[in-house]
């Protein structure tokens, strides 16, 4: 068959009217270009491109084109090979019949994390041959450091340690596309959110529990009611002796959010001290005179702790930052859309463009060109 007889073969293919005798001159065309390739496609890839087809099948005129057939191991009707292919047919000026390769997909983020130590060396969390013990700080190895196989740093205080040591500072940060959980010496679990840091004192000494957060961090702190815990963020700073909070603290946003989940937290900033109660959320910002509390909903708050992402009337914007931290990517919006809002929500661990799908239900449109999406109202 030449050229022409084949596009005109998947043009009736496209409109239904293709006959059975067609079909089968159509599969045994297929079949022979298949034969001749060397790349091989997975069950899962098959089964992936499906829905893929089904969507671009009609015939492309200005498409990026790669020649690249996929190899079948049995022949089937031309339905099936049309559906399994990972790419779709199209007609260049040429008159080549060639094929269209599928966008990269963009992957979400995972357990990643940089511990730098007090002597700045700094370990790759990610890297599964530091599992155990992973580095001691202090005279007398007064603390172990230690990584567990779910992936959370541990600091274990050694008890016959000479407590005329010197204290130590570490700092665990998380890339973009990151997050990472570790249990402090005094008991307290932090979970932390991409892009984002804490430093603390790899054993608490003194009156007090005192750290350091840039980025997103939910607390689960130990209670000791004789050294409070306070954490430090910006001008911002939250006493509490033991309870479960989110702290939101980004450089690259105007505003300090901090969430009460339970027992209580006090707020200060400038001068200024509010208590907060559960369900209720401090906002802290230089452009606004005073600590304002709001009640929110807290599992929206924390949704990223639980592999979620979670929109309780968000806007575009916020969402967008949102993924932007978790994806890698850039976004760059086109027009007016101030005015759009999110509910709802979806899991963390899916690709970026069923994210995209999730939020095109609110009238919005994305256009993915390499790592910048772009936005349409």
């Amino acid at each position: 068959m030449n050229k022409t007889e084949i596009l005109a073969m998947l043009k009736k293919y496209q409109n239904g009217t293709l006959s059975n005798a067609d079909k089968d001159k159509l599969d045994a065309w297929y079949l022979h270009k298949a034969s001749n390739s060397n790349i091989q496609l997975s069950e899962n890839e098959l089964e992936d491109s499906y829905e893929y087809l089904k969507s671009k099948l009609p015939l492309a005129q200005e498409t990026k084109v790669v020649s690249l057939w996929p190899r079948l191991a049995v022949a089937a009707s031309i339905v099936l090979l049309l559906a399994a292919g990972l790419f779709y047919f199209k007609k260049p000026k040429e008159q080549d019949i060639q094929v269209a390769e599928k966008p990269q997909e963009i992957a979400p983020g995972g357990n990643k994390g940089i511990l730098t130590l007090s002597n700045g060396k700094q370990i790759v969390l990610t890297d599964v041959s530091v599992k155990g013990i992973v580095a001691q700080e202090g005279n007398q190895d007064a603390v172990t450091i230690k990584l567990s196989e779910d992936g959370v740093i541990t600091y274990i205080v050694n008890p016959d340690a000479s407590k005329e040591t010197a204290n130590s500072f570490n700092t665990l940060s998380t890339p973009t596309g990151g997050q990472y959980n570790i249990v402090l010496g005094d008991g307290t679990k932090v979970y932390l959110n991409a892009v984002s840091s804490i430093k603390y004192p790899t054993q608490f000494k003194g009156n007090q529990r005192v750290v350091e957060v840039e980025g997103e961090a939910y607390f689960e702190v130990a209670k000791n009611k004789n050294k409070p815990f306070i954490v430090k963020s910006g001008n911002q700073s939250i006493e509490v002796l033991g309870t479960h909070f989110n702290l939101h603290a980004y450089n690259n946003e105007s505003v300090i959010k901090t969430t009460l989940l339970e027992g209580s937290v006090a707020v200060s900033c400038n001068n200024q001290k509010a208590i907060l109660k559960p369900g209720e959320q401090s906002n802290v910002s230089d452009n606004l005179n005073k600590i304002a509390i709001r009640k929110v909903d807290t599992e929206a708050t924390i949704a990223w702790k639980n592999g979620r992402f979670k929109f309780d009337n968000d806007d575009l914007k916020t969402v967008m930052k949102q993924l932007e931290r978790w994806y890698g990517i850039k976004v760059e919006y086109r027009g007016d859309v101030s005015d759009v809002r999110f509910n709802g929500g979806t899991f963390m661990n899916k690709n970026l463009s069923e994210v995209l799908k999730v939020l095109e239900l609110s009238n919005i449109k994305f256009k993915v060109e390499g790592k910048t999406i772009i936005v349409y109202p």
